[in-house]
């Protein structure tokens, strides 16, 4: 049984996979200062918590966008399962072509979720990754990587603008009714569920537009839910992304 860890900055995602099923999938808060301890007791009781015993873990495959946390939560895993976790980054076979300025600098997340929208969907893909921060990338034939956008996730928008703001509320990310809001909590929200949208919308446009034909669109990541149902554009959701490709690219590199 191989347990695959994303560490990223608001979650890491925790999953155990057997035999390409993945058994069961949990968050718990990323904490820069918790300890390898802290974090080796919390990931053993998540684990027991789905039933699994850490005993029937064979390997472990890790990937991080947040360095302070990857070396403890690294260690808090030798600790429990007694293995040294392979780890997505440089010098991992992953299939990808990626023609970007510094291939080193393409966060190991993205090349895992591209990974796994090529095992089950046909390039050109447009892929996004909606969490903390919003990204957009994008796979040409040939598994080309070609790059991608970046911009604040949701919550980071939202956070930025009701800390700035004195008398805005923070609200919770419900769909709006309507776009035209009434309140100032249904403004808000029409903003930032509506205004994501239409950008997410706006950029598939152009994208399309430099590539020259369309593509198929693939959305993963915790707010996705949320927010491709009010894109006007046709976005395949695909919830289990990053373990699926966590398990290929543990599979591809197998000790």
């Amino acid at each position: 049984m191989l347990l695959a860890i994303d560490i990223g900055n608001t979650n890491i995602v925790i999953g155990c996979i057997r035999d390409d099923e993945i058994l069961f999938k949990a968050r718990i808060a990323t904490d820069r200062l918790r300890t390898s301890d802290q974090y080796g007791v919390e990931i053993k009781n998540m684990i027991e918590t789905f039933g699994v015993k850490v005993s029937e873990i064979d390997d472990c495959i890790i990937s991080s966008v947040v360095p302070p946390v990857f070396n403890s939560v690294r260690t808090g895993v030798i600790k429990v399962i007694g293995k040294q976790p392979m780890v997505v980054g440089p010098g991992l076979k992953t299939g990808l072509n990626i023609h970007v300025d510094v291939p080193s600098q393409v966060g190991s997340d993205r090349i895992v979720i591209a990974v796994a929208a090529l095992a089950e969907y046909e390039a050109p893909l447009i892929l996004m990754d909606m969490g903390t921060a919003t990204t957009i990338e994008v796979v040409e034939p040939d598994n080309v990587y070609m790059g991608g956008v970046i911009f604040p996730g949701v919550r980071i928008s939202l956070d930025a603008l009701t800390s700035r703001a004195a008398q805005l509320p923070g609200i919770s990310l419900d769909q709006p009714k309507n776009v035209i809001g009434k309140n100032t909590v249904d403004c808000i929200r029409s903003g930032m569920m509506y205004g994501t949208a239409a950008m997410i919308d706006g950029l598939i446009e152009r994208i399309e537009e430099e590539l020259g034909h369309p593509s198929t669109i693939v959305a993963t990541g915790g707010l996705a839910k949320f927010i491709t149902p009010l894109c006007k554009r046709e976005i395949i959701l695909e919830g289990d992304l990053l373990l699926k490709g966590l398990n290929i690219l543990y599979k591809k590199n197998k000790r």
